[in-house]
């Protein structure tokens, strides 16, 4: 018999903490024929992954966690832990940093090629080839040898002398059938407000008629951190929840239109041709989820409350339904919001309401952070479970309360915020471009590596503006885009990138300078609404991009316009 002998350099116990813990991941088809998942580190999601996952709360060692420097000086290795059905399966981890000026091809690599039974393996830093160019913690990914793999993923960060992590708890699992769960639940109604439309939905599903629920919001719709993103996001399982209650037929339909970093100032635009679907759907019940994205709304509500009023003026009378997701800060936009369900009589759900105060009770909670939070925006499984039975616990105290005689939005009374944009639409390479002269000088080309999202119950991703304008100045024409039109409002949708051939572009109204257009503020691959022109009339006006020269940021992207006449 071999006997396995410890070794004589054992490395001391050195203090840790967790960013990840049992989280799972559920890889997706990488183009190749192989699987892939990221799990995103940058933009704070590594700071707080530290402080609710690993219960790090020292500002010094998360301050150290933004950059890959102090990165460096705070841990000694990483440990990664990966756990899949098959033991035997290939799998390689990377925790992938970012670089200044390369922002995806600049950085280090920290790799391993990692067992899936469960065992422990560890890098040490010493170990890695570090460049010039490293910046900050970017992305941690998993590859497995085909897509459509479950794997279970921990990440402990052991830590150099003089520095000490906290105690690593241990949570309690989460009851879901317990009186307790039910109670948080409750705590997450907002507003049962009228529900005439919701039960006719009910009523007209039972029937035996089509019936279409259809989703609209950020990454949180689209399914972000749950996995697989498709069967366990919020969206797919309150709808299973509704359809159960609406009698279960196949006659009940899912639609779901959530686009990550994007907030309602894209979703009206955006409304007709991904939830309506060119009018092809005709929506039965509409939940709306963008509380954790419109911060980046420039009017401040009057975008979000348009499109909940494109809704309810839609011809099939739909029911809409307010979902107010929360960020592991404990923010949202409710506050904001909220005036607009109030004045439409909206049934409103806030996890936020249900969640955060029970976070800081130890002795009694039900659900930790870690338990809820996937990483610093988005939800676990578990999370997504309370997103969907907070939405389904209004479906049932509408369907246990007295009905309404009668509803009425009086959308030709005056709004909660404004109604600038109840009738915007979007002009692309492909729709709507007779409301428009266009002239695209240089802007020939079309960009095919564009922000894609999972559609419906899709595993594959679909490009969101595929009908686009991209400019190439190192291989075509150097004139401006041209546009006149007669418009009220204008919204330009660019895409945004951190490539280092995204260039910048400034653009121009009737002559005079309106905004600089800058890729790199976002600095990642998603869409970007920008308003141009806002008016209280239409008229005809010129508007012209121009893209700044320079020999490297030479590729600028118009993705469409949002306008109203």
């Amino acid at each position: 018999m071999e006997i396995i002998k410890a070794p004589t350099d054992s490395e001391k116990n050195r203090p840790f903490f967790y960013i990840l813990r049992d989280t799972e991941v559920f890889t997706a088809d990488d183009e190749n024929g192989k699987g892939v998942s990221y799990l995103y580190q940058s933009d704070g999601r590594l700071v707080s992954s530290a402080n609710f996952t690993g219960y790090v709360t020292d500002e010094k060692i998360l301050k150290l966690l933004e950059t890959v420097e102090g990165f460096k000086k705070l841990v000694h290795s990483v440990g990664i832990t990966m756990e899949m059905e098959d033991k035997t399966a290939e799998a390689t981890f990377v925790f992938q940093m970012y670089g200044k000026k390369d922002l995806y091809g600049g950085g280090a690599n920290i790799i391993s090629k990692q067992l899936t039974n469960g065992a422990e393996q560890r890098i040490n830093l010493s170990d890695i080839a570090w460049t010039e160019d490293d910046d900050v913690p970017g992305q941690i990914r998993v590859h497995t040898d085909r897509p459509e793999q479950k794997a279970y993923l921990s990440v402990r960060l052991y830590l150099n002398d003089g520095f000490d992590a906290p105690p690593q708890l241990e949570t309690l699992p989460v009851n879901t059938d317990s009186a307790e769960y039910k109670k948080l639940i409750d705590k997450s109604l907002v507003s049962l407000g009228n529900t005439k439309r919701l039960m006719d939905v009910v009523a007209k599903a039972k029937s035996g008629k089509d019936v279409n629920i259809c989703y609209i919001g950020g990454s949180i719709t689209q399914g972000a951190g749950a996995t697989p993103i498709n069967t366990e996001c919020y969206a797919y399982k309150s709808y299973l929840g509704f359809k159960k209650l609406m009698g279960d037929g196949d006659n009940i339909h899912f639609v779901k239109a959530g686009i990550g970093g994007t907030p309602s100032e894209l979703g009206m635009i955006r409304f007709d041709r991904d939830v309506l679907r060119d009018g092809t759907v005709d929506v039965d019940l509409l939940i709306v989820e963008f509380a954790v994205n419109d911060e980046a709304d420039e009017t401040k509500g009057d975008c979000f409350e348009s499109l909940v009023r494109k809704a309810l003026a839609l011809p099939t009378n739909p029911a809409v339904m307010l979902m107010f997701s929360v960020f592991a800060d404990d923010s949202n936009f409710q506050e904001r919001l909220t005036p607009v369900g109030l004045r439409y009589e909206l049934p409103m759900a806030s996890v936020k309401n249900a969640v955060v105060n029970q976070f800081y009770d130890r002795d009694s909670r039900i659900i930790s952070k870690h338990q809820y939070f996937y990483d610093m925006f988005h939800p676990t499984n578990l999370g997504h479970t309370i997103m969907a039975d907070s939405l389904i616990n209004i479906m049932e105290l509408a369907i246990a309360s007295e009905i309404p005689d009668a509803y009425n939005p009086r959308l030709e009374e005056p709004a909660a915020i404004g109604k600038s944009f109840d009738d915007v639409f979007l002009i692309d390479k492909k729709d709507n471009t007779d409301y428009a002269k266009i002239d695209a000088g240089g802007f020939t080309f079309t960009d095919d590596f564009l922000q894609s999202v999972e559609v419906d119950m899709d595993l594959k991703l679909t490009p969101t503006f595929p009908y686009n304008w991209m400019y190439d100045g190192g291989s075509g024409s150097k004139e401006s885009f041209k546009m006149d039109i007669d418009c009220k409002s204008l919204i330009i949708i660019m895409k945004d990138s951190g490539e280092v051939d995204a260039a910048t572009a400034k653009i121009y109204v009737d002559g005079k300078f309106v905004r600089d257009l800058d890729p790199y503020i976002n600095r990642w691959c998603h869409d970007n609404p920008l308003i141009v022109i806002q008016d209280d009339k239409s008229a005809p006006h010129h508007v012209e991009v121009v893209v700044d020269d320079d020999e490297i940021r030479n590729k600028f992207t118009i993705l469409g316009f949002g306008v109203v006449r």
